[in-house]
């Protein structure tokens, strides 16, 4: 009989708290019943009536919108300083620059929000922009805090690579901004991926940055989400959550399986080089000593 360690125990008790709630979201997404707490049945009524709930769609909108753009935005303002940080070792103030780029990791939401919040008043007040706080300030504001989270991905990936390789392209004649499109950045794309669906987790989820820079008509899904549950939480807020949960499993597996086919296609085509070529693989290596080592007796 197999008996379970501690360890084990320990990993089912972890991946029970995390995903149990979940999954049971996702049950009373399916109740009949309006109210949370009490089981009416199985029904799809909640799923049905979010296009009627102009309100919680429009925040889900405008919350994938900002996300969106955060991403996009995050990926290239952190690459660039990733680059800074790791291939210019010495310039006068990089420890203040590496400071100032992970500062909002290590600093509360709330001071962030609420420097923010005074940045953009004084700035209306001294050039007139912007006008109002929205989409715009959210967007700014969840960049700002993304962009420290991508650096440091894509700076511990660039710090892997082999500059032999960068160097030996630009020795042929190619260009920095040739040698960066086609060897850089297909090495540190995997980083930069996971940089970018790390700020849209990021931006889809953040409520303290937004509730402080956002204005009248700007409310996203964190936000509707937390003053709806203060007066008791929504079936319909169940459906959106489990969409969301669909989405981003989807997504998830989407990506595991582009990278895992691209990895048997890349293992199949260095296979391919070694065989055109002749060069023993590293298995062919191991059994070809194995082969001439004598075998050893004992007396």
């Amino acid at each position: 009989m197999k008996r379970y360690s501690f360890s084990n125990l320990i990993l089912v008790l972890g991946l029970l708290f995390i995903y149990l709630p979940m999954v049971i979201l996702v049950i009373y997404s399916f109740n009949a019943s309006r109210l949370v707490t009490v089981w009416g049945g199985w029904s799809l009524k909640w799923y049905a009536g979010l296009l009627d709930n102009s309100q919680l769609m429009g925040a889900v909108m405008r919350s994938l919108e900002v996300a969106f753009y955060t991403a996009i935005a995050a990926v290239a303002l952190g690459t660039m300083a990733a680059f800074v940080l790791t291939r210019i070792p010495q310039f006068r103030g990089r420890t203040l620059f590496g400071g100032l780029v992970t500062a909002p990791l290590v600093m509360p939401e709330v001071i962030t929000g609420l420097s923010l919040l005074l940045l953009f008043v004084a700035m209306a007040q001294l050039i007139g922009w912007p006008a109002q706080r929205g989409l715009t300030t959210i967007w700014i504001a969840h960049t700002t805090f993304c962009s420290a989270y991508v650096a440091v991905v894509v700076s511990a990936r660039l710090r892997e690579l082999d500059l032999s390789i960068e160097e030996a392209a630009m020795d042929l004649g190619a260009r920095p901004w040739k040698v960066f499109f086609l060897i850089t950045m297909p090495m540190i794309a995997p980083s930069l991926a996971a940089g970018g669906m790390l700020s849209f987790a990021l931006s889809l989820d953040d409520l303290v940055l937004a509730s402080f820079v956002s204005g009248p008509g700007s409310t996203t899904l964190p936000m509707e989400i937390f003053s709806a549950v203060r007066l008791g939480v929504k079936p319909e807020i169940n459906a959106v959550a489990s969409l969301i949960l669909l989405v981003v499993s989807l997504a998830t597996f989407l990506a595991w399986f582009i990278t895992r086919r691209a990895d048997k296609r890349r293992a199949r085509a260095m296979q391919q080089a070694l065989d055109d070529t002749g060069t023993p693989t590293f298995r062919q290596v191991i059994d070809s000593r194995k082969a001439m080592t004598p075998p050893s007796t004992h007396s």
